[in-house]
């Protein structure tokens, strides 16, 4: 069995890799790793924002037309779309300075191609955490016995405190909050820094989703709660820490309290 855990720097963080496979070789291991290592380069040169040449770039700045944008780029607007449409607009990333920001998708979205790659390659067992949008593929394997993935969401008043764990063997979870770059999400209704959640975690089967729609409830807060009764959201769970008060609230299969 051939474990490996690796930390890639790029999109202005760090995405953690922990992948483990019971036939691949290291070398072949390390070699899908590597692959994954490229791809999160190819996602920064194309959805940064801070890049003046990248795709996204030049769409914001009117130079391209998403019609003239390649299949993976027109994938990300329309999901943006839809978890617009998903979220009645809290989530919306056209109402933003400068134009269109997908970055509140793309981390959730990139982290899932990079676990399913390191499935197709041969890995048994996979995390990818991109700071809080976490794809998670096949439990993890203790010895002989394979459990489900434990992640943990701190309180943000205090990193040092676990608040709540989530059992995950397959899926993603993507957590929002003030922990790594204090109030950065607007509000898209009011163009004003969000104040509806302090901190909002969702659990799902989509990667993107989960992350847009964690973006999405620290803007409406207990208001989004609704969302969730949408069919298209059934295999959807969140739990929020509310803005100004002690207190939380959770709804959705993965909660178990």
């Amino acid at each position: 069995m051939i474990h490996i855990q690796e930390e890639i720097e790029v999109w202005g963080t760090v995405v953690f890799v922990d992948a483990t496979s019971t036939h691949l070789s290291e070398k072949s291991l390390r070699q899908a790793i590597d692959e994954v290592r490229s791809f999160t380069h190819h996602v920064d040169e194309v959805f940064s924002t801070y890049k003046q040449d990248s795709v996204i770039s030049q769409l914001r700045r009117g130079d391209l037309k998403i019609e003239g944008c390649s299949p993976e780029v027109i994938e990300v607007w329309n999901s943006c779309a839809n978890a617009r449409h998903l979220s009645d607009g809290a989530f919306d990333p056209w109402k933003v300075t400068g134009g269109f920001d997908p970055s509140g998708y793309v981390k959730g979205w990139a982290a899932d191609i990079c676990a399913n790659m390191l499935v197709e390659a041969g890995a048994a067992h996979v995390q990818v955490n991109a700071a809080g949008d976490i794809a998670l593929r096949g439990g993890f394997r203790e010895g002989d016995v394979v459990k489900p993935w434990s992640i943990g969401v701190v309180n943000p008043e205090n990193r040092l405190e676990v608040l709540q764990v989530f059992s995950i063997t397959n899926g993603a979870i993507a957590t929002s909050g003030t922990y790594e770059r204090g109030a950065h999400i607007n509000d898209p209704y009011t163009g004003m820094i969000a104040i509806g959640a302090e901190s909002a975690t969702v659990i799902g089967p989509d990667g993107g989703l989960t992350d847009a729609l964690a973006t999405a409830l620290m803007v409406s807060g207990q208001d989004g709660a609704v969302w969730f009764s949408q069919p298209e959201l059934s295999e959807y769970s969140a739990w929020v820490i509310n803005r100004n008060e002690k207190t939380s609230w959770a709804l959705g299969p993965a909660i178990t309290n």
